[in-house]
């Protein structure tokens, strides 16, 4: 084990239960990651395919568009 692995542990076992819990599964999520690989269909890597290429062509959603998401869902967006 990593010195900071270990330095980890010691500070997460000063955490409340219900945190501890929390940071468990993200440390079973980690280290299972390998065996939940994900399989994409045609369908969905054809949509990622054209997302990123929609990207470098600088084609991105506009601000005003964005604040309508953000307000049509109830999002309160953080300040700066």
């Amino acid at each position: 084990m990593t010195k900071m692995l270990e330095g980890a542990i010691k500070r997460v076992r000063e955490l409340s239960e219900a945190q501890q819990d929390e940071a468990a599964e993200m440390l079973l999520l980690l280290a299972s990651r390998s065996a939940f690989l994900v399989r994409l269909d045609d369908q969905t890597r054809a949509a990622i395919q054209e997302g990123r290429a929609q990207a470098r062509r600088g084609d991105f959603v506009s601000d005003d568009d964005i604040t309508a998401f953000f307000v049509r869902h109830g999002v309160k967006r953080r300040s700066a």
